[in-house]
């Protein structure tokens, strides 16, 4: 009877992505109950401190769940690098691990299968998308250019520049490029002239 009381008091996020802890403290349904409804299959544990019900079904593209879910429970996050270049289909990369960039000035939450990385200039370029029911900020496809530039191996940042170039969906914005390599501090201009002469 009891556990029936605490998915009752759970009920509003029956058909929600995940809630915390938190919220369900706020709800009256106590930390060990989560334990114990997830032993009991009630509900799923995504990350520590986060919960979904078991038979949620995502309407994301199963390709994505995992990236939209990770970048929904960080809300200063900015979803970037691999990560993505995957989404802008700018790299044959495959997305191992979630790449999510925070402000520099907060300190990094853990999540599984996840890297966090601390940026300073994390405005620049970033986007809201929609993936299913998550709305999510990325970077857009300019700055995960320069960024490949930045951190990533010559060999990936070269080929999302000739995938950016090659792009017949969205028309490349050159001028654009250039002033977040300029603000960023990257010199891509003989690249951009091999592509672009």
């Amino acid at each position: 009877m009891r556990q029936s009381k605490y998915v009752r008091q759970l009920e509003a996020f029956y058909h929600v992505p995940f809630f915390t802890a938190k919220e369900a403290v706020k709800n009256h349904v106590p930390r060990h109950a989560l334990a114990y409804l997830v032993k009991k299959g009630d509900l799923e544990r995504i990350y520590p401190g986060a919960f979904r019900f078991t038979n949620y079904e995502p309407e994301v593209e199963f390709q994505w769940e995992n990236l939209a879910l990770v970048a929904a429970s960080i809300p200063t996050g900015v979803i970037c690098f691999i990560s993505a270049l995957c989404y802008h289909n700018l790299t044959d990369q495959v997305m191992r691990e979630i790449w999510i960039a925070v402000p520099h000035e907060t300190s990094p939450p853990k999540r599984p299968n996840t890297r966090i990385v601390r940026m300073r200039n994390i405005d620049l370029g970033k986007i809201d998308i929609v993936l299913g029911e998550y709305k999510v900020q990325i970077f857009d496809r300019e700055r995960c250019v320069v960024d490949a530039f930045r951190y990533l191996s010559k060999e990936i940042a070269i080929k999302s520049l000739r995938r950016y170039f090659q792009s017949t969906a969205l028309k490349p914005d050159q001028k654009k490029l250039g002033a977040y390599a300029k603000t960023l501090r990257v010199n891509i201009t003989p690249y951009i002239l091999s592509y672009t002469t």
